[in-house]
């Protein structure tokens, strides 16, 4: 169970700087994110993906918003209730294709007719034809179909007037509560013409919950989530929990460089602040070369190799932070090479 207030937005890059924190020290130190491998990602020939809808049937309804609001206030918000809502379907779906583009990790094709006709069985529905999966993916050109083959919203609503204890004024006073829980279920199913074989079969259940009270029903009620609204977002937190088990995930990781010392080794930490660490690394290696101090050498080697993690070539990076370890031991070289460590391993991991 969880409270909403789950963000839907992610980044996309495989490495983004995010902000730089200032300090009267010499290194400074830069947020990046870290591309992770999700236990669930899907096979490596997958790469684009149809989405389709299996179980949007004469039980949808696509209410409006104040419509389907009027139902529960005539039960006086005590209402327990499942709501097909086409809306709140059509979200995940869409939800779901933005997130797995953003991921860096696959396309996707929506069609317009994405509500696909289907057969039950039992409860679910059965599982596509081969027939329609490949003529979907030949249609689209995509690797592979991912379907939404189940999907249930029970909305539970209480309202009631309760008292409290106020410590201050030592009195009681009363409120009015109001709540809504959603409790959702959803099956995706991703089927692979090429295997003729469903490749993943995840289903998803959780419940969603939104509280508040005040003094005012009005009050209450003109800032309380409508009920439209929190099936909206239920679409939305069912597309974030599928994709964040096919998807690359990202992972917040801090990198320091180096940035006093001669006027050129400030002038490089600046144009590498810029973004342009081609140029930076250019003339860090200028530096290496010509300077006679070890400490200096090693400094300038540090940032070259976080130069070359930026650019993406870990190879190098390694190199270059060996060569500063080597040259000077310091705490935070050390700390760097087990992070790059850590990396190369991850990637050769995702490589499998």
């Amino acid at each position: 169970m969880k409270q909403v207030n789950r963000k839907t937005g992610k980044l996309a890059a495989i490495i983004v700087l995010m902000f730089v924190f200032f300090s009267c020290t010499t290194m400074r130190t830069m947020v990046i994110e870290i591309p992770q491998q999700s236990n669930k990602e899907l096979p490596p020939n997958i790469q684009s993906l149809t989405l389709v809808n299996r179980t949007v049937d004469d039980s949808y309804t696509d209410l409006q918003a104040d419509s389907l609001q009027r139902i529960f206030y005539k039960a006086q918000f005590n209402l327990d209730t499942i709501v097909y809502d086409l809306q709140s379907v059509d979200t995940t779906l869409q939800a779901l294709g933005e997130l797995l583009f953003e991921s860096g990790r696959y396309d996707y094709v929506i069609p317009e007719n994405r509500f696909l006709p289907f057969q039950r069985n039992a409860f679910l529905t059965a599982p596509m034809p081969w027939t329609e999966v490949k003529q979907l993916c030949k249609t689209y050109n995509t690797d592979a179909v991912l379907s939404l083959d189940h999907f249930k919203t029970r909305i539970i609503t209480k309202y009631d007037r309760h008292s409290f204890f106020n410590p201050v004024e030592n009195d009681y006073y009363s409120a009015y509560v109001a709540g809504m829980k959603i409790e959702y279920e959803a099956l995706f199913r991703v089927y692979d013409p090429s295997l003729e074989k469903i490749v993943s079969n995840e289903f998803l259940r959780d419940t969603l919950v939104w509280e508040d009270a005040d003094v005012s029903t009005r009050e209450l009620f003109t800032r309380f989530t409508s009920v439209k609204q929190a099936l909206t977002e239920a679409g939305i937190d069912i597309a974030l929990n599928f994709s964040d088990k096919i998807s690359t995930q990202w992972k917040e990781e801090r990198r320091k460089y180096f940035m006093k010392g001669s006027a050129d080794f400030e002038q490089a930490g600046q144009i590498a602040n810029s973004g342009n660490w081609e140029t930076a690394i250019a003339m860090w290696k200028d530096i290496e070369e010509k300077s006679g101090s070890k400490s200096v050498k090693s400094k300038a080697q540090l940032n070259i190799a976080v130069g070359y993690e930026m650019l993406g070539n870990l190879n190098e990076a390694v190199s270059w932070a060996v060569k500063s370890y080597e040259t000077m031991y310091r705490q935070v070289t050390y700390e760097y090479l087990q992070l790059l460590k850590k990396r190369v391993n991850e990637l050769k991991t995702m490589k499998k």
